[in-house]
């Protein structure tokens, strides 16, 4: 018999957000708007294809170590994504692979594979694009902020150095104290900021017994 999956795709504990791993990756990745964009196609291609494959073949899969066998199949997806963009941008592809790498292991962390046993083909590749691109809108939000208070610009993919700046840069006049956010600690100092408000207005509206 075929099951749904009812863990909520924000808050639920099969949720992109639910584990702690996720937090190096949102990091890295969040520090320019360009780097942010390959991390979420990168996010959205996994996500598909990695659930499209598994749910397909889960049934041919052997029960002992097909954890495995999903690390290699999410890793091997990452690697041919980084071998697209090097064809496309090679210094962007150098700029990128750090927290590229870090998906596959972030993504069996979070619990959400173990969660498609027994489920639908289309609706756990629907569900697995909803995961990514809520990690996605993350990533884009944050480096939306970081970017332009912390160098005073903002970034696209491109260019023969792999990033095109739209605006400024880091020699431009900015808020000395907003270039924190440019670096992994200000990040940090962002996120804890934005998870704690998070946390304050889901306990305001749904009540604090949904926040275990």
């Amino acid at each position: 018999m075929k099951r749904r999956l009812t863990s909520h795709f924000f808050w639920g504990s099969q949720s992109p957000l639910a584990a702690l791993g996720c937090v190096g990756l949102i990091i890295m990745a969040s520090s320019r708007f360009s780097f942010a964009l390959i991390c979420s196609s990168a996010l959205i291609w996994m996500f598909g294809l990695t659930t499209l494959i598994y749910t397909c073949a889960q049934r041919f899969m052997p029960s002992r170590g097909k954890w495995v066998i999903l690390l290699f199949l999410s890793t091997f997806l990452c690697g041919f994504f980084a071998l697209l963009v090097s064809f496309l941008n090679p210094l962007l592809a150098m700029g990128t692979i750090f927290f590229i790498v870090l998906i596959p292991p972030w993504s069996l962390s979070s619990g959400f594979f173990e969660a498609l046993e027994s489920t639908e083909p289309m609706e756990a590749v629907i569900r697995a694009l909803i995961e990514a691109i809520t990690m996605a809108g993350v990533i884009l939000a944050l480096s939306l902020i970081r970017e332009p208070l912390g160098m005073g610009t903002i970034s696209f993919p491109g260019g023969p150095e792999g990033i095109v700046e739209l605006f400024g840069g880091r020699d431009a006049d900015a808020f000395v104290p907003a270039r924190i956010l440019s670096v992994s600690a200000g990040g940090l100092l962002l996120l804890g900021y934005i998870t704690a408000l998070y946390r304050y207005f889901r306990e305001q509206n749904d009540g604090p017994e949904r926040l275990s």
